[in-house]
């Protein structure tokens, strides 16, 4: 059966069914105004034009009071169970925003993940005690819209509509040799002194070739460094681990060998000189309605980089 008033569109019918619904329940149009912030006036309008799209009464008005008629006392027993559950999924949508809720799927890189991301999981536990961490240790960049990671932690990543970058910190290219290999070898004191020692180069897995690096020094000179290989490895973790054990000399990324020149398991030789291996970055969506579960994350891995200093430490270039 069609209605023979005027019809309302979506929205217009939700805010007369809510005008309706609170007037019936507070007995006036003006006291359910007062909990509405709107005027008497526009309550009655409201509830008129509802009356006027169904093309029935649904109040008994006097001055004095509403009444509902048959016809309203059955739109309100279930106009007010609906009103009842579209507010609490707006407040459980709304609570989410407050405290975070559901899974975090997070893509890091399994050494520099374990040495500075993973540290920001106990404040994160405690922050978002609703939200589960999947945190995915992996060596390639993954697209976080197609595979429904919230954020990544890496670089190089294309800034594709949609993702932004939040810079944590630069990562150079330094010399690094074991105490153990050092004792038996004198340190090098030229980027040419190199073709003369034990090199522990490292194979990319993109392109097959060993990796050469433009090292660059205090003075602003450059020079290609590619010294023959005694030793290879395709992964930087074994690079480092490789070269840890003395068996020669290395060029690995600050953030990889940082905690071992803390340590005094390695060393760094030709000081004056390093490479710009580019910034590591946060990568999350955009951040207009940014989930919390993602902004809280960012908000203290940023913290954790700020309060470590590691943007500096990681520089070679000081």
């Amino acid at each position: 059966m069609t209605p023979r008033g005027a019809s309302l569109d979506r929205m217009e019918t939700l805010s007369s069914l809510e005008a309706f619904v609170r007037s019936a329940e507070r007995g006036s149009f003006s006291a359910a105004a007062r909990g509405l912030a709107r005027t008497p006036a526009a309550v009655s309008k409201s509830v008129a034009k509802l009356e006027d799209s169904l093309g029935v009464r649904l109040f008994h008005r006097t001055t004095r009071k509403l009444s509902l008629t048959d016809v309203g006392q059955a739109l309100f027993a279930d106009a007010s169970r609906g009103l009842g559950t579209l507010e609490q999924a707006l407040q459980n949508a709304s609570s989410a925003r407050r405290e975070p809720t559901g899974v975090f799927k997070l893509s890091l890189g399994p050494a520099f993940g374990r040495d500075y991301v993973l540290p920001v999981l106990a404040p994160y536990l405690a922050a978002c005690p609703r939200v589960t961490p999947d945190w995915r240790y992996e060596n390639r960049q993954v697209d976080l819209v197609a595979e429904g990671y919230d954020a990544a932690v890496g670089t190089g990543y294309e800034l594709s509509a949609g993702l932004v970058a939040r810079e944590l910190a630069r990562i150079h290219i330094i010399a690094v040799a074991a105490p153990s290999y050092l004792a038996k070898r004198p340190a090098p004191k030229t980027i040419e002194d190199l073709e003369s020692h034990d090199i522990v180069a490292f194979r990319t897995s993109r392109t097959g070739k060993l990796r050469t690096w433009t090292m660059k020094n205090d003075k602003g000179r450059e020079v290609v460094a590619d010294p023959p290989a005694r030793v290879i490895a395709n992964d930087v973790d074994g690079l480092v681990t490789t070269t840890r054990l003395g068996h020669g000399i290395a060029l690995a990324p600050t953030s990889q060998v940082l905690l071992d020149l803390e340590r005094g398991s390695l060393v760094r030789v030709l000081p004056r000189w390093y490479a710009d291996a580019g910034p590591v970055y946060a990568y999350f969506a955009s951040q207009r309605h940014l989930p919390q579960k993602t902004r809280v994350f960012v908000d203290l891995l940023v913290a954790h980089f700020q309060k470590g200093k590691l943007a500096q430490r990681f520089r070679a270039d000081r």
